[in-house]
């Protein structure tokens, strides 16, 4: 058997994969170890886990991969500052000493990190490390685990190399390169620009934008278009640099760019205005733009009838659900883990694929394994910490947990819930997710304010059974990965009240919209998840016995986390989580937590030295 082992690492998202044969055997964000949100170290816990999850060890492995090539990075970094000197001297100061130092011996940073995973082994004793590129990761990562054998990829982030977009053609095990758009034009950065003038912070901060732009109006589309982007009816498109600071400075925008949009940019954490509103909702307005005239243009170049996505861009749900319904493709597939952290799983299947040269294998459905392909834990683990923590609880069988849980939430109750392995990318699945009433008229405030500790508007996603999604949502597709918005079907939704009609914006946030207010947004959409019973069949079992006591299967689905911290990944990062907010059940497998019945939680900053799992 052949193992390669993809990572990415010293940007943000470090994550590692392992793959045999070319079937993907474990994926893991370093974070989720770590407990640093976004963690951009060598991903050390990450690779550890992979392995093991493999029974191998690291000279087991055929090659390690790397997502990127760093020195055409550091090309790039050195022609940019060269094209607008002398503009950009402080920037180009604070980045050199750890280019110097680190990113141009990469290949060595990286030699030492995975000797230090084995203690006594020499540098002659690793595996082949090769270097991939960016975007053709992100292109990899879209394609080979998608169902189709014939593709044309999109991918759109930020910035790699040099591309910030590109296309590709997938074709059995090849992956060709079509055209691409370079640094500094870049949709991602200008996303993110829009991120940072609202008060966000940029590469985690631009869903909350996509969020918030329901509450605004598209006043700003004309001046973006005038000042800010050239596009072309292709798609294709160009940036006025004037008005960005990305390029030479330590901000995204300068000026310029605040004398067109009426002052500088919202200082963190204070007051949400109409103004951000708006922002928000003229570039999600102009992005979507953007998605649907690229995707038509590559259908048309190529007449190929489906498309893959990858990169930050394609996490933006709502440009992929028009895609779907306003574009001429016949399938649409995009990676789950789209940002970097996926780059892991694209540098590995490249390997395979191009450099091995081995044929791939379809059978019409993705590769991705629901995404579940992270740690799991025992029940004989859990009651071993439950035990340790002193945590009272109680183990109940299948047929009654289901049932259990089904009425705890029926009955408004907020439920933590960890079953199998974990999800590999931004979204929970299922796996590590909380869960509510998504009939609850309250759920959507409570759950923000009292769990998740964030900002009021944030809206939640709907876990619904695939066989019922189109009784609740004008969708008649799969959209496992949480990746996809729709509207709410006609019949669900509630008209607004007549004394509420002059209500605009923020006002608009607690009236409900729909029979399920809890996850249908202000413009009566909803970010769908579809749950299949062959990709996890404890999930699909909950919503089946929720739907057996409401007629609904359809939940409240949001990432087991507080703000500011990574999805859990263990019984005590969940247990831990469950202490601090005001959820009120917690599901281990199959034992089952009360809150009323918890003592107070001791040594809390000292929790993961006292209790860990063997």
């Amino acid at each position: 058997m052949n193992y390669i082992l993809g990572i990415s690492a010293f940007y943000h998202d470090s994550a590692a994969c392992l793959i045999r044969d070319g079937e993907i055997v474990a994926a893991a964000q370093e974070e989720r170890f770590t407990r640093k949100k976004h963690d951009p170290g060598f991903p050390s816990r990450a690779v550890t886990y992979c392995l093991s999850e493999g029974g191998i060890a690291l000279g087991d492995l055929r090659y390690i991969v790397f997502y990127d090539k760093p020195l055409v990075k550091f090309e790039r970094l050195l022609e940019t500052y060269l094209a607008f000197a002398p503009k950009g001297l402080q920037s180009f100061v604070a980045a050199m000493p750890v280019w110097l130092k680190e990113k141009l011996l990469l290949r060595n940073l990286l030699a030492k990190e995975f000797m230090a995973l084995v203690p006594g082994m020499k540098q002659s004793e690793l595996p082949q490390l090769l270097f991939g590129e960016h975007h053709e990761s992100h292109a990899a990562s879209a394609f080979y685990p998608s169902p189709y054998e014939k593709a044309v990829v999109l991918c759109m982030d930020g910035v790699g190399e040099w591309a910030t977009t590109s296309a590709w053609l997938g074709e059995g095990h090849t992956l060709t390169p079509l055209w691409e758009i370079p640094f500094p034009h870049s949709l991602g950065l200008l996303y993110s620009a829009f991120t940072y003038y609202t008060g966000f912070k940029v590469n985690s901060g631009e869903y909350k934008v996509m969020g918030l732009a329901p509450y605004g109006e598209p006043k700003y589309v004309k001046a973006i278009y005038e000042h800010l982007l050239d596009l072309k009816p292709d798609g294709t498109f160009r940036l006025n640099m004037d008005y960005f600071n990305y390029c030479t400075g330590l901000t995204m925008t300068g000026d310029k760019f605040n004398d067109v949009f009426g002052g500088p940019p919202r200082k963190a954490e204070s007051k949400l205005t109409q103004r951000e509103m708006d922002l928000a909702r003229s570039i999600q307005e102009v992005t979507e733009e953007v998605m649907l005239r690229v995707t038509k243009t590559l259908h048309r170049e190529t007449g190929v009838e489906y498309l893959c996505m990858a990169g930050g861009v394609a996490l933006n749900c709502v440009g992929n659900g028009r895609i779907l319904r306003e574009g001429p493709f016949k399938g649409l597939w995009i990676q789950p883990a789209a940002g970097d952290a996926g780059g892991a799983i694209g540098a590995a299947l490249t390997a395979w694929h191009q450099y091995e040269e081995q044929p791939r294998r379809t059978d019409g459905t993705d590769q991705m394994k629901g995404s579940y392909l992270g740690p799991k834990h025992s029940n004989a683990e859990i009651e071993q910490f439950l035990k340790q923590a002193d945590a009272p609880y109680e183990v109940l069988d299948d047929q009654v947990l289901f049932d259990r849980v089904a009425k705890d939430l029926a009955d408004g109750k907020v439920v933590g819930w960890l079953q199998g392995r974990m999800e590999f990318g931004p979204r929970s699945l299922g796996g590590r997710s909380i869960l509510g009433d998504a009939r609850n008229t309250k759920m959507q405030s409570v759950m923000n304010l009292k769990i998740k500790h964030r900002e009021s508007f944030r809206p939640f996603a709907p876990s619904v059974l695939r066989e019922r999604v189109s009784d609740f949502f004008e969708l008649d597709t799969e959209s496992p990965y949480m990746l996809l918005v729709a509207p709410v079907q006609e019949k669900r939704r509630l008209p607004l009240p007549a004394e509420q009609a002059g209500l605009w914006g923020i006002e608009l946030l607690n009236i409900s919209r729909s029979d399920i207010p809890a996850v249908t947004h202000l413009d009566y959409s909803a970010r769908i998840q579809t749950v299949h019973e062959s990709t996890n069949p404890r999930y699909y079992r909950l919503l089946k016995a929720f739907e057996a006591h409401t007629g609904y299967p359809v939940l409240v689905n949001t990432s087991f986390n507080v703000r500011g911290e990574p999805i859990v990944c263990t019984p005590e990062d969940a247990y831990r989580c469950f202490m601090r907010t005001e959820m009120d059940v917690l599901v281990l497998e199959n034992c089952v937590l009360y809150k009323t019945q918890q003592k107070a939680l001791v040594n809390d900053t000292n929790w993961q030295q006292e209790f860990e799992l063997d």
